[in-house]
């Protein structure tokens, strides 16, 4: 699953973004990325490792409310289900 987000400055700087990406890995495993920054600048990773997929969604969902409260908005989404499904 991915999604991108963007809080769309006022102003003429650049627009803020978060992308969201949750990966199974080959071990059955779940990996969370947390990417911010402003478009054009530097950029933070963040990344978590988990083991059930309920937790991994979880914390998925928990990520994408958090920064559409803070009032940004999704720009793009890919991919609810992946080859393995629930």
């Amino acid at each position: 699953m991915r999604l991108y987000l963007q809080n769309l400055p006022g102003s003429t700087e650049a627009p803020r973004y978060v992308q969201i990406v949750l990966e199974q890995d080959l071990l059955g495993g779940w990996t969370l990325y947390r990417e911010t920054g402003q478009q054009g600048g530097k950029a933070t990773l963040r990344r978590e490792q988990f083991l059930e997929r309920e937790a991994a969604i979880s914390a998925f969902e928990k990520a994408r409310d958090a920064q559409l409260k803070r009032g940004y908005r999704v720009m793009f989404a890919q991919g609810l289900e992946g080859p393995y499904g629930r």
